[in-house]
């Protein structure tokens, strides 16, 4: 159990849409708390991302990446990424989800190293709304 002098407390500025969605999931999967929820969120960031640093060798995967195709810029940005990796980036599916959201699925082949920097870059982009990587091992 956490003691109270164990917590801090932080304040943080969401969009009000996003936090809609937030409270719905919240209330749905009967959370007492938004801050219930938010350690949660964090916790399952921090195991996502320990997973990720522990993806070593030759791997073979795919990169699942939903977007903003209105966002200023980043069109050109994706693909300049994309294009920095063409040794790894073996192909790519891009739907039209919406008018303004986009699906990519880019199947990847190579060091896990690289294929990681891919997704990371990729989620660092504004507009980005979601990246998942999934990778298996590559056996010979």
């Amino acid at each position: 159990m956490t003691h109270e002098s164990d917590l801090s407390r932080i304040g943080i500025s969401l969009p009000k849409n996003l936090l809609d969605k937030f409270d719905t999931i919240l209330e749905y999967r009967g959370y007492s708390s938004r801050s219930e929820g938010i350690r949660d969120a964090i916790r399952s960031y921090i195991t996502y991302y320990q997973w990720m640093s522990d993806v070593e060798g030759e791997r073979q995967g795919v990169i699942t990446m939903v977007y903003d195709h209105e966002q200023r810029g980043l069109l050109q940005v994706l693909t300049e990424i994309q294009h920095e990796h063409l040794d790894i980036i073996q192909s790519l599916l891009h739907a039209h989800v919406t008018h303004d959201k986009c699906l990519e699925i880019i199947l990847v082949r190579g060091d896990a190293g690289k294929i990681k920097k891919i997704a990371e870059s990729l989620m660092a982009q504004k507009g980005v709304d979601s990246v998942k990587l999934t990778t298996i091992p590559i056996e010979e």
